[in-house]
């Protein structure tokens, strides 16, 4: 008579191959015991999960140990099935995080977090009329296939604007409230907005322009930092096409005449994006231009935007001030606000009060209050700054310095007790002393309050993917920099669908610190001009954006081609 093999113990499988605790393993039963018997709450897996003592993935790996189930940490999406994406709902696949995989005449194999779910088994036994074979996979892979394969089956923007011939635009006026990714809306003309939204999104745009022409409406992506071709509408659809961004981001339609703005609020894949949108009147149309700003983003640490460790001390001595004015400056798009989020989120805390005034606001910040600029009501920077002072700030940010008036508030609050953080649109950072003496600033007012000056710059990243090494001539080695190691490896993205066949994935930034010690502020008072000011912190050890850039590209981070760009305002 054959017996019954004997399985382990999952608990026991959490100790030998986890090093869980028996005093934990005691804990986790008893809680067990008091714990409703609603499914998923009393499993003993995720009552260790909820108490921080195991991963979901040793779970899951124990599990499969236990009742032989083979478990895969990242799925090949590459060799999915995509027909089998039609015969399970999205929103089935989503609340129940399943995904079929492939199949054969017998089978269809399935991933799942969860592979002792039998009743969702049977479910898609039903849906797919054929066997299951289970795989286990972690969670947050699961659902990152489940978007990537999705999108993969939608209709494509190309395509869609092949069914748009011949519709009757009826249900433009209609505004979805589900995530892009479960509409099925029949409109053509709304597919087709959905698709560019979602591509936007999924391909890490920061931009969307659409931009009317003589004879066809372009629209491009503006992705780390430069605009890129998506396609191009037919001109009979412009105005469909462009009524229909305007009625989602609550826009007069039958106003083409005058600029105006909008806004936009949508989930794609679970994740809430906010759209701002500007429209301008143009001699073939209306222009607008999406900027996307994702919610679901993470505030970054100063050392993921790209500060090395040399330089974090420095930053933090400035930011950690009890008074001051510290700048950020640099061109539009690099990356200048993103730095002073990251610098209030270091300092922030309970004991301090941190009060900002933003045009927009692109972060929610925990525990800090934000303004948002509003010129409808007169609510500008300087309005905004005078009515902060009253509310008792240890630190204010101001999204930008734009004018006297608002520089003259900020000093008078650097000066009477306050931390200030703000921006500065100028090219370098001794260039923000001089365009502060342009705007009518006295010399001693600025060395009295101004601590330091950051400019920076983005620089794209090679991509990770296709990374090889790439020669390059000796001139352009020189225009980089002299202090270059001759024996320097220099990288280069040969281009995959990664990144798109662009070379580069992600961006991090380059930086020059100015400190404004006594030698500075006496060049400040004496009105010397920028250059000479950057000549003498240089000299005492200030690395400039070229140079700092230089080192970016011989630790293969990125090309000497991306430094020049974004660098091209440097003397050299």
């Amino acid at each position: 008579m054959m017996t019954r093999k004997q399985r382990p113990l999952i608990g026991q499988l959490f100790i030998e191959g986890c090093g869980l605790t028996t005093d934990a393993l005691d804990e986790a039963l008893l809680a067990q015991k008091d714990a409703p018997l609603n499914g998923n709450g009393s499993r003993i897996g995720d009552l260790l999960i909820s108490a921080g003592k195991l991963t979901e993935r040793q779970v899951l790996e124990s599990l499969c140990l236990q009742w032989e189930v083979p478990f895969s940490a990242q799925l090949n999406l590459k060799e999915v099935d995509a027909t089998l994406t039609e015969k399970v709902p999205i929103a089935f696949a989503k609340r129940n995080l399943v995904l079929p995989l492939c199949q054969n005449a017998q089978f269809v194999q399935i991933a799942t977090n969860n592979p002792l779910n039998l009743a969702i088994l049977d479910d898609l036994r039903l849906l797919l009329g054929r066997g299951i074979e289970v795989v286990a996979a972690p969670s947050d892979e699961i659902l990152r296939g489940i978007h990537a394969l999705y999108e993969r089956a939608a209709d494509s923007a190309e395509k869609t604007i092949l069914d748009i011939e011949g519709d009757n635009m009826a249900a433009l006026a209609t505004i979805e409230q589900e995530d892009l990714l479960d509409a099925n809306s029949e409109a053509p003309m709304i597919r087709l907005v959905n698709s560019i939204l979602f591509q936007a999104v999924s391909r890490r745009a920061s931009d969307i322009h659409i931009e009317p022409f003589e004879r066809e409406l372009v629209v491009r992506y503006r992705i780390d930092g430069l605009l890129y071709l998506l396609l191009t509408v037919p001109k009979r659809f412009q105005s469909a096409f462009l009524s229909r961004v305007k009625i989602m981001a609550g826009m007069d339609i039958a106003e083409k005449r005058l600029p105006q703005d909008g806004r936009i609020g949508l989930r794609v894949g679970g994740r809430e994006i906010d759209i701002r949108v500007a429209d301008i009147p143009t001699a073939h149309g209306e222009r607008l231009v999406l900027r996307i700003l994702d919610k679901s983003t993470k505030l970054f640490e100063l050392p993921e935007i790209g500060f090395q460790p040399e330089d974090l001390a420095a930053i933090n001595r400035l930011i950690s001030l009890a008074h001051g004015i510290l700048l950020v400056t640099g061109p539009t798009g690099s990356g200048k606000t993103t730095t002073l989020y990251a610098c209030l989120n270091k300092i922030n805390s309970i004991e301090k009060n941190i009060i900002t005034i933003e045009d927009p606001i692109e972060y929610q910040l925990h525990g800090v209050g934000q303004i948002q600029v509003n010129p409808k009501i007169d609510l500008s920077f300087a309005n905004g700054l005078r009515s902060i002072l009253r509310q008792d700030p240890d630190v204010i940010m101001v999204g930008e310095i734009r004018d006297v008036e608002t520089a003259e508030i900020a000093i008078h609050a650097s000066l009477t007790g306050h931390m200030v953080f703000s921006t500065l649109h100028t090219n370098d950072s001794a260039g923000a002393i001089t365009r502060l003496l342009d705007m009518g600033i006295e010399p001693f007012l600025v060395t009295s309050s101004i601590v330091g000056i950051i400019a920076q710059r983005l620089v794209r990243l090679i991509c990770k993917n296709c990374t090889a090494p790439h020669s390059m001539p000796p001139h352009e080695i020189k225009k980089l920099s002299a202090t270059l190691p001759k024996d320097t490896v220099f990288y280069k993205g040969q281009g995959c669908d990664a990144c798109m066949h662009t070379g580069y994935f992600g961006r991090s930034s380059i930086y020059e610190i100015l400190h404004l010690d006594d030698d500075i502020r006496k060049m400040v008072l004496n009105k010397v001009d920028a250059g000479q000011i950057k000549a003498k912190a240089i000299a005492k050890g200030m690395k400039a954006l070229r140079e700092e850039g230089a080192r970016r590209v011989a630790a293969g981070l990125t090309t000497a081609e991306e430094v020049l760009r974004v660098t091209q305002d440097e003397i050299v």
